[in-house]
């Protein structure tokens, strides 16, 4: 795509472009921000202002045309998230909306542009208020190949590719005016080094210093400095701020000379690659596999929308239209509709949903209903899965939710840049929603994710490789935006799977990568987004658990890990039973569940088959004396129901049974076929949901 560089004349503005143009996009403008004439400096959150006495140089010795404008505003809206989760207003007043004014600009004298090129590398906050501009506003496409790369590594891949930049400002402790007009290869031993005493960040990333590009591989000119000066801002015995003021420099022709082979990051981090091949080893060893599938056209229990509220948390289940002969548009609206009316019963908004999941008919709907759904929400919308299942017809469109009530506990990862790191988001959701220590991270299809493509040709082992490692990154990220200080455990995966025959190779993949067992099933439905033939989503939880303490009752936050258990009944076969299954087979109920110590919650999931109807009391009667299960009976806020639609019956006397009146909310969710970590075919899988 055609681009226009965001440009600061610094090694990281200048460094992605090399990437950009790796990646097949044409660079054909560039534009930059700036203090107004006369002032050197701002004390901006969102822009670099030193060096723009030369950025005219830098958009020269590119050979394209450079836009500029002047910063007017002021960091107004300085939080994580920026413009309004229910629109895709600015703030006025705001120095973000300069940026939208300067693109705008750019946009209207090159019309063919589509994406815009960032430096950022660690900065969510420059990074949501680019992309805020991408969405919905002006239609660009961040392209931002840096972000979330390792700051020691990129700092020696700049330096091998011919990145010439100078420090032209010194603000972090170990730097002096000394080092001023040194460059990235004279200062990378002292970067190395004051990261290893201090935890400075190596490529600058915490306002430690910036820089200018003298060359890149893309110039076509070199910058030279013929005159600077040291301007001191103040000096500090902990940490001087200083910077160069360029009083004058030229161009100086350069030989022509092609792209550099300069490093491009592997697809699939080592820990990744192994599961890939740890997978592909299994498939090219194991026989074929005699999973059955079921295709049945039985007929579907319905069930009206029902919610649940405990404490903050809101649970509303099976959202679907009740009207005959809708547009899918229309029904859709409907869906919303009954869903806002929900939630106002307890004065909440679309914008309080932490994850909605989405249940199609048919795949094919997919970009209809997007089209629809992104009208509903602004920046930060909540983390979704979405998959097409066997819906009982004339329904199309099958909506659940979980909504927290305090709009201040909510933290959104909201990516939508084209990057190494992690797939943009292909649809109006977050890659992940963090509220009360739960964190909802959205179904994870084997994207790549600098090309927002599935691998070609289709390859099931690097799917799930790519699948388990998107979910690692955005984990890790979600964790470094909240402050860090917590991992994340997965307290429930879900594996959705578009082909019965892909169901033991997804669970050897899943048994290569995990080191802690969680509550996990692996469902066959009828097809992904994209045409994906896995997708991986996930529950975790912090581990900040709040403990009294012991000398003054005061509260104290303390990381736990939660406890796993699991078991299973066989109880008396009948004779039928074993007519139709595998003496392997011979367990009626499987449960599993994740629980803490001194919080409620929990998620549990518990599978039956058919044959089983007259135990379940005996079952149920074990369940209510396990200790595991001691918050489910009072704290299940809602409950999903995964079945085989030939037998549905099978789950509704142990679903009945399990919840007194009035009972959790639940969707109904018909699947092909339904397994676990260690088992096959079952009828159905209650999965439970407890705060």
């Amino acid at each position: 795509m055609k681009y226009v560089a965001l440009l600061s004349g610094g090694k990281d503005s200048c460094y992605n472009l090399l990437h950009c143009q790796r990646n097949g996009h044409q660079l054909v403008s560039a534009a930059s921000l700036g203090p107004e004439p006369g002032k050197e400096e701002l004390d901006s959150y969102m822009y670099q202002t030193v060096g723009q006495d030369a950025i005219e140089l830098v958009a020269r010795a590119l050979d394209v045309p450079l836009y500029r404008r002047v910063i007017s505003g002021q960091a107004v809206e300085q939080g994580s998230e920026y413009g309004a989760r229910t629109g895709a207003g600015g703030i006025a007043g705001d120095e973000t909306e300069d940026l939208y004014a300067l693109l705008s600009t750019v946009k209207s004298h090159h019309p063919d542009i589509e994406g815009v090129s960032v430096g950022a590398i660690l900065s969510n906050y420059q990074r949501v208020r680019v992309e805020h501009h991408r969405c919905r506003r002006l239609s660009l496409t961040p392209l931002c190949y840096l972000w979330q790369r390792d700051q020691g590594d990129l700092m020696a891949e700049m330096i091998a590719a011919g990145m010439d930049a100078i420090l032209i400002k010194v603000a972090g402790i170990g730097l002096t005016v000394k080092h001023l007009g040194k460059t990235l290869a004279q200062m990378e031993p002292t970067f190395v080094k004051l990261n290893n005493l201090y935890g400075a960040h190596i490529c600058g990333e915490g306002g430690e210093y910036e820089t200018l590009t003298l060359d890149c591989p893309l110039f076509k000119h070199r910058i030279v400095l013929t005159e600077v000066e040291t301007v001191i801002h103040s000096d500090s015995a902990f940490a001087t701020v200083a910077f160069l003021r360029i009083k004058t420099a030229v161009l100086e022709p350069k030989p022509v000379a092609g792209l550099p082979d300069f490093h491009v990051p592997n697809v699939l981090d080592e820990r990744f690659a192994s599961v890939q091949d740890q997978m592909t080893q299994f498939q090219s060893e194991l026989s074929s596999t005699h999973i059955k599938s079921d295709t049945s056209q039985s007929s579907h229990p319905i069930l009206t929308t029902q919610s649940k509220k405990i404490d903050p948390w809101v649970a509303i289940s099976s959202v679907s239209s009740t009207t005959v002969g809708n547009s899918i548009e229309e029904e859709v609206q409907q869906c919303f509709a009954l869903l806002r009316e929900e939630l106002s019963r307890y004065s909440l908004e679309l914008s309080d949903c932490a994850n909605i999941n989405i249940f199609l008919s048919s795949m094919d709907l997919f970009a209809a209903v997007n089209a629809v759904y992104g009208t509903f929400f602004g920046t930060s919308p909540p983390a979704r899965a979405c998959v097409a299942i066997n819906l009982p017809p004339p329904c199309r469109v099958r909506l659940d939710c979980i909504a927290h009530c305090k709009p201040a506990e909510r933290h959104a990862l909201h990516v939508q840049s084209l990057s190494y790191w992690a797939p943009a988001n292909i649809g109006p959701y977050s890659q992940a929603i963090m509220a009360d220590n739960r964190v909802f991270i959205s179904g994870q299809i084997g994207l790549i994710p600098s090309s927002l493509s599935l691998p070609s040709p289709q390859s099931l082992a690097l799917e799930t490789a790519l699948s388990l490692q998107h979910v690692n990154r955005v984990t890790e990220a979600v964790s470094t935006n909240t402050g860090g200080g917590w991992t994340g455990h997965t307290q429930l995966a879900l594996y959705w799977l578009a082909r019965v025959s892909d169901l033991p190779h997804a669970k050897h993949g899943h048994t290569a990568f995990e080191q802690v067992r969680a509550p996990t099933l692996f469902l066959v439905v009828e097809s992904l987004p994209k045409n994906a033939i896995i997708e991986k989503q996930v529950m975790l939880h912090t581990g900040r658990v709040s403990i009294p303490d012991e000398d003054d009752g005061e509260l104290v936050v303390e990381n736990r890990s939660p406890i796993l258990e699991k078991g299973a009944e066989r109880f008396t076969t009948p004779r039928f039973f074993l007519q139709f299954r595998s003496a392997d087979h011979l367990d009626f109920f499987h449960w599993e569940t994740s629980r803490f110590d001194d919080t409620s919650a929990s998620c549990a999931i518990i599978c039956g088959r058919n044959g089983a109807e007259a135990d379940t009391y005996c079952f149920v009667d074990g369940l209510r004396v396990e200790l595991a299960f001691d918050s489910i009976w009072t704290r299940t806020l809602s409950v999903r129901i995964f079945y085989i639609p030939s037998k549905n019956p099978a789950w509704s006397p142990l679903y009945d049974r399990l919840f007194e009146a009035p009972r959790p909310p639940v969707t109904l969710i018909p699947c092909k076929a339904i397994s676990t970590q260690a088992h096959d075919e079952w009828d159905y899988a209650i999965c439970i949901l407890t705060v």
